[in-house]
């Protein structure tokens, strides 16, 4: 089970891929490209800040519509 205690302003993988529509593979994927940084938690466990994964997301969503 994947921890709660994140800091304000940073998101836990799961709640990453949702907001993104993606699984857990296709972060770990966006982190392998260099699309995503990890900014904490654990190896295991990462978390990644709000506004990189907001940013990332109207990307995507600009990109689909174009």
């Amino acid at each position: 089970m994947e921890s709660q205690n994140v800091r304000p302003g940073y998101l836990t993988a799961h709640q990453t891929a949702h907001l993104l529509g993606i699984s857990l593979g296709g972060v770990r994927l966006l982190v392998h490209r260099g699309h995503l940084a990890r900014s904490g938690g654990t190896p295991r466990q990462p978390w990644y800040a709000a506004r990189d994964v907001a940013a990332l997301a109207a990307k995507r969503a600009t990109s689909k519509v174009a």
